[in-house]
């Protein structure tokens, strides 16, 4: 294929092409055809809403009690981590959005830097990354959904949490298959909401720990077990950094994407970097570590009820359940858009891309990411969830930035970006090395279930799609 080839925008068709694929077929609900695309609706805000809302759930309201836990006050190190590697990476995602503003993200990407063996594996790892995510945040729904349940005197207890993150995982589905717009309307309104809970709560929380309002707390060693345990923290916690490319895959639904994408993904990056971190300081200065670790899921309960009593605690269950919320929602709408983008590229059926004509969204491709994710919720594993989503968006992230270095290398005609990674190309290079060096700190389950999805992904590759060629690929 000539590096000439047209560039991925607009209306310009570069999906892939394979000899026994129908062109297009139609039905009375729903259309393919190679020059079908999704409609641009979503602004800047929904973009930050977006990034924001889902990496906001996790890192807040699940994981402060299971960090404090690993690695004591020092937990608040390991979101820095983070927060940095996911600015490494949003830079250049950000470049490559601006050139290829297309469904899939990370997918789109690598496949026409890397070629469509790489794209498939990094394609269908993408579509599993963000169902063991989506599951993650639905299980941590369930838990906060419980909780909600006691401040209004109905004891559930913990056997309630699957059934409603499953009842709930299926609501979330469906009010995606009627319209984009309509999820990013529930997604803005939630995280309006949810920052206002925050700046209240971390406002207090931060005087009290200072020692400016309340009871002085007795000061905690910062790494109490050491440097290790604070890295293999950061590789767990850093699923609550996958918002920033989630903004990447719903691309193609983006207004003015040259301006909205990069501002959507390094500023979430930013925003929730900084929440984070404030927000295990102020639990970790309430209770300190070892106390928060034995709380688990919903230790920043007990923060709230530590320094604003009743309201306090009722204010971060509602904070807790609207951030699992918009986190589920903003994954299973971001998990059928990498289904539908690898369907495009006919590297999986092409009825995958099938869009309903009445709402406009890819029905399909969204029975396909809503199906597995209630599958996985049934377990309730939540660590082996949440590593094994790092795991699979880690090797993304990582060759993302392999995929800009060769795309500027190349320099194809169609590569025109909007927006360039500043400090080329050391940027994408420190990007990709601490991307793939968290993996080895995660545990042996979730690099087994990583590893096995992206072996069964090639596998797949070389079964269906090895002839399958992608325009505008290197």
């Amino acid at each position: 294929m000539s590096p000439d080839a047209p560039p991925p925008v607009g209306g310009t068709n570069i999906e892939g092409e394979r000899p026994d694929v129908e062109p297009t077929v139609e039905t009375d609900e729903a259309t393919i055809t190679d020059d079908s695309e999704l409609e641009r609706t979503l602004g800047l805000v929904g973009g930050l809403a977006i990034g924001i809302g889902t990496m906001i759930g996790a890192g807040i309201f699940v994981f402060p009690g299971l960090a404090a836990g690993r690695a004591g006050p020092a937990a608040a190190g390991s979101f820095a981590i983070g927060a940095v590697v996911a600015l490494l990476v949003a830079l250049p995602a950000s470049e490559l959005a601006t050139a290829m503003p297309k469904s899939g993200g990370g997918y789109y990407f690598i496949s026409r830097g890397l070629g469509g063996l790489a794209g498939a594996v990094v394609g269908i790892s993408l579509w599993f990354g963000l169902v063991f995510a989506s599951a993650f945040y639905l299980v941590g729904f369930g838990y906060y959904a419980v909780d909600t349940l006691a401040q209004v005197g109905v004891a559930a207890g913990e056997g309630a949490v699957v059934p409603l993150a499953l009842v709930f995982g299926a609501g979330v589905t469906v009010l995606n298959l009627t319209g984009t717009e309509n999820a990013a309307k529930l997604q803005n309104g939630v995280v309006a909401l949810l920052l206002s809970i925050l700046v209240v709560f971390l406002l207090y929380g931060g005087l009290d720990a200072f020692g400016l309002v309340g009871e002085p707390s007795a000061p905690e060693q910062f790494a109490p077990f050491g440097t290790l345990p604070v890295v293999r923290t950061a590789a767990l916690v850093f699923t609550s950094y996958l918002g920033f490319a989630q903004v990447a895959t719903v691309a193609g639904e983006m207004q003015d994407p040259g301006r909205n994408l990069p501002l959507a993904m390094v500023g979430s990056v930013l925003v929730v970097g900084v929440l984070y971190v404030a927000a295990v300081f102020v639990a970790t200065s309430a209770f300190g570590s070892e106390q928060l670790g034995l709380l688990g899921e919903t230790a920043m309960v007990e923060v709230g009820r530590h320094y604003l009593g009743a309201a306090g605690a009722g204010a971060i269950v509602g904070g807790g359940l609207l951030a699992t919320m918009s986190s589920a929602n903003a994954s299973v709408l971001s998990s059928s858009r990498a289904v539908y983008a690898l369907s495009k590229d006919a590297l999986v059926p092409r009825w995958a891309s099938r869009i309903n004509l009445r709402y406009g969204t890819p029905h399909v491709a969204l029975g396909l990411a809503g199906g597995p994710i209630l599958l996985l919720v049934a377990t309730g594993r939540v660590e082996v969830l949440a590593e094994v989503a790092s795991f699979l968006h880690l090797v993304m992230y990582g060759l993302i930035c392999v995929a800009l270095v060769a795309l500027r290398r190349a320099e194809p005609g169609w590569y025109d970006p909007e927006f360039r990674t500043p400090g080329y190309p050391y940027v994408p290079l420190v990007g990709a090395v601490a991307s793939f060096l968290l993996l080895p700190f995660m545990r042996l389950t979730s690099l087994v279930l990583g590893t096995g999805i992206m072996f069964g992904a090639a596998g797949w590759y070389a079964y269906y799609a090895r002839d399958v060629e992608l325009k505008g690929v290197l």
